[in-house]
C-alpha cells in the first residue's frame, strides 16, 4: 500500500512533471538544431513546423517547472497549469515528428494520468500579495508601453519594422543586455528610448527582487534550522514527533530508517542542532493548531509524543487527535499514573520505558529471566 502511494502520489505528481518540463526543453533544443526527422509522423510534418514546434516546444518546458514548482505548494492554480501544459507538450512531440519525441510523449501521457489522479490533493490558493501582482502588472506595462511606442516611431528607428522587432527591442532594453542593432536616429526616438530605458529596467528590477526574496528567505530559513513551506507541503504519510526531550533521541535513531519524519519543539537550541543533522524540524509548540496544520498532520500516518514531560505531551496529544481523528498516536509516559490521562486525552498507545526497564532490570536480578535478551529481542539485536 505505501509503495502504490509514492508510485501514484504527490511526490510522483511533481517529480513526473519536472521530468517533462526537462525533457520538453531537451528535445525542443534537439529539434531546432536538426533537420533529421525519422519519426512516424515525419512525411506528414512540414520542417517549417517541426522547427517551430521545437522552439515553442523549449519554451513549453519552461512553464511546464513553473507548474512543477507550484504543483510543490499543493496550489489549485498549479494543477490546472499543469493538465493544460502535458497535453501541449505531448502534441507539440507529436508534430516535432523525431523519434527523440517518443519519451516526451509517452511521459507527458503518464504524468497526465498521475496528476489527474491527485487532483483534489492540489487544493491550495495561490496567495498572491499585492507586491507581486505590482510586480508583474509594472513589468507587463512597461513591456506594452515600450512595444506600441516603439512600433509608432519605427521610422525613426534603425532596424525596427514589424511589431515582434518593436518588442525584440524593448526586451533586449529592459533586460539591460542592448545589442545595438536596433537604435535611435532622431531627438523624439532618442527622449523616447531613455523612458523605456527607466520603465523596462525599474520593471524588471522590481520582478526580480519578488522573486529572488522568497529564495532568500528559504536560504535563512535553512539556516535556522526552519523548514520551508515548500518542504512542508510536500510532505506525505509522514510521523510527527510532538516535541524534544531525552527519550526522543532514540525515537529519531529508529524512525530514520523507517519512516519519514518531522519535530515540532519550541526550543531553536534543538531546532538548529537537529537541522545540522538534515532532521526536518519545525520550530514551534507542537500543542498549538498552527504548526500541525503546516506540518500536514491531515496528511500524516502517526504521531508520537514522549519528551518526558506529561503536561506537555497531554495538551499536545489533545490538539493532533481533534485536528485528525483518525491518526494514530504513540505516547511515551513518564509517570506510571498519568497512562489513562494520556489515554483520555486520545493517545492509542501509552508505553512507560521507566516501568519496562524497571521490570527487567528486577527480572534480571531475582534470576526470574534474561532481562538482557528480552531487551535485544524487543530491539530486533542479536
Amino acid at each position: 500500500m505505501q509503495l502504490d502511494r509514492d508510485w501514484v502520489g504527490v511526490r510522483a505528481s511533481i517529480i513526473l512533471t519536472f521530468a517533462v518540463a526537462a525533457l520538453s526543453v531537451g528535445t525542443g533544443i534537439v529539434n531546432i538544431s536538426t533537420m533529421t526527422a525519422a519519426g512516424p509522423l515525419s512525411e506528414f510534418v512540414p520542417p517549417i513546423v517541426r522547427r517551430t514546434v521545437g522552439f515553442t516546444g523549449t519554451l513549453t518546458g519552461f512553464l511546464t517547472m513553473i507548474a512543477a514548482l507550484l504543483l510543490r505548494r499543493r496550489y489549485r492554480a498549479g494543477w490546472l497549469l499543469t493538465v493544460v501544459m502535458l497535453p501541449l507538450t505531448a502534441a507539440q512531440g507529436l508534430l516535432q515528428a523525431t523519434n527523440y519525441s517518443v519519451p516526451l510523449v509517452a511521459l507527458s501521457l503518464l504524468a497526465l494520468l498521475v496528476v489527474t489522479l491527485n487532483r483534489r490533493t492540489f487544493d491550495a490558493e495561490l496567495d498572491v500579495s499585492t507586491t507581486q501582482v505590482a510586480a508583474v502588472a509594472s513589468l507587463v506595462a512597461a513591456q506594452v508601453y515600450g512595444t506600441a511606442g516603439a512600433y509608432a516611431l519605427r521610422d525613426e528607428f534603425n532596424g525596427l519594422h514589424t511589431l515582434t522587432d518593436a518588442f525584440y527591442y524593448t526586451l533586449v532594453t529592459g533586460s539591460t543586455v542592448g545589442y545595438g542593432d536596433v537604435y535611435a536616429q532622431s531627438q523624439q526616438a532618442r527622449l523616447f528610448a531613455m523612458s523605456v530605458v527607466v520603465l523596462s529596467v525599474s520593471s524588471f528590477a522590481v520582478a526580480l527582487g519578488v522573486v529572488l526574496t522568497p529564495m532568500i528567505e528559504a536560504r535563512l530559513s535553512a539556516a535556522f534550522g526552519r523548514m520551508t513551506e515548500q518542504q512542508l507541503d510536500t510532505l506525505e504519510n509522514h510521523v510527527l514527533v510532538l516535541g524534544y526531550g531525552d527519550l526522543t533521541e532514540p525515537i529519531l535513531e529508529e524512525l530514520e530508517s523507517q519512516a519519514e519524519f518531522v519535530v515540532i519543539t519550541d526550543d531553536e537550541t534543538t531546532t538548529r542542532r537537529l537541522a545540522t543533522r538534515d532532521v526536518h524540524v519545525l520550530t514551534a509548540d507542537p500543542s498549538d493548531e498552527a504548526p500541525l496544520r503546516s506540518a500536514g498532520i491531515e496528511r500524516a500516518r502517526a504521531a508520537i509524543a514522549a519528551t518526558q514531560n506529561d503536561a506537555n505531551d497531554a495538551l499536545a496529544i489533545l490538539t493532533a487527535r481533534e485536528l485528525n481523528p483518525d491518526l494514530h498516536i504513540a505516547a511515551g509516559v513518564s509517570q506510571r499514573e498519568n497512562v489513562s490521562k494520556l489515554k483520555r486525552a486520545g493517545a492509542d498507545t501509552v508505553i512507560s520505558p521507566a516501568v519496562i526497564g524497571g521490570h527487567l532490570l528486577v527480572e534480571s536480578a531475582m534470576g526470574q529471566g534474561d532481562g538482557e535478551e528480552e531487551a535485544n529481542d524487543i530491539l530486533g539485536e542479536e
